[in-house]
């Protein structure tokens, strides 16, 4: 067992020396992948997915998209300038996009480059519902959640091949090795990745909610706009325990108390009046 111990002992070796400081919540995050390795990665997808899909120009929608993107962008540079974090978004290359697909979706490639479908536009209904949807996905690539996926995918491959060597050392025969191999698949997922995914999910909602207060937008559109995504979902969503995201109701509660807070952190940059 001695090399299934150096295996866990190497993870963890690993994820104690490459961490970083989330500035929007203080807390060390794992970064096994340096974003010198994952932003032209990210870059260099994002422009294949731009040229294999329909990029709407031009239109009132797509602008409407680059300005409200700039508008969150604008105000994040603010809030993190304004904590001691100058020069945090040096690498980053803000990109904002509006693509021809039905699909009720949008989301941001680590260091800022943005794709919002058109099918989530009649659920936005506005600029402050689009705000809300685009300070969230920024919120994810400020607070690299990218990195911390995959940091976190890496440190599960180690933990599954400690698994497999020390099945092996103890004569465990193949079936039986394969059935302890499938439940650590399984019980990484659902106690370790799945609940992370969603804790980035409720810090982007967060930051995210912060950031748009901070653009000028209301926050208590947030609140209104997932009641409308819970609409358009018929009320139908996979058991919390069993998703990447929180749940409707769960969004909506957090952002209905997480307002007030996020005026607040507007006032402190002068922002007084709300777009909503």
């Amino acid at each position: 067992m001695k090399i299934n111990k150096l295996i866990v002992l190497l993870g963890a070796v690993l994820a104690f020396q490459a961490c970083t400081k989330n500035p929007f919540t203080g807390k060390k995050t794992l970064a096994l992948v340096p974003n010198s390795e994952i932003l032209p990665m990210a870059f260099e997808q994002y422009d294949q997915f731009l040229n294999e899909n329909k990029v709407v120009t031009g239109s009132a929608d797509a602008i409407m998209v680059k300005n409200v993107g700039q508008k969150i962008a604008t105000a994040a540079e603010r809030w993190l300038n304004a904590n001691g974090y100058q020069g945090y978004l040096e690498d980053y290359r803000w990109e904002y996009n509006l693509v021809q697909d039905e699909t009720v979706n949008a989301w941001c490639m680590p260091g800022g480059k943005i794709v919002v479908y058109t099918g989530i536009l009649p659920i936005t209904q506005d600029e402050a519902g689009l705000a809300v949807v685009m300070g969230h996905e920024v919120a994810h690539a400020l607070a690299n959640h990218g990195q911390q996926r995959m940091s976190a995918t890496q440190l599960q491959q180690v933990g599954a091949a400690a698994t497999a060597i020390g099945a092996q050392a103890a004569g465990v025969d193949e079936q039986t090795a394969g059935y302890f191999n499938t439940a650590y698949g399984i019980g990484s997922q659902v106690g370790v990745l799945l609940p992370f995914s969603r804790s980035h999910e409720t810090e982007a909602d967060k930051i995210g909610l912060n950031i748009m207060a901070i653009a000028g937008y209301d926050p208590d559109e947030a609140a209104d706009l997932w009641r409308r995504m819970k609409a358009n979902s018929g009320g139908q969503s996979t058991p919390e325990f069993m998703s990447t995201h929180p749940s409707n109701d769960t969004r909506i509660n957090n952002l209905e108390s997480w307002a007030d807070e996020a005026r607040a952190e507007a006032q402190k940059f002068g922002v007084t009046t709300f777009k909503n």
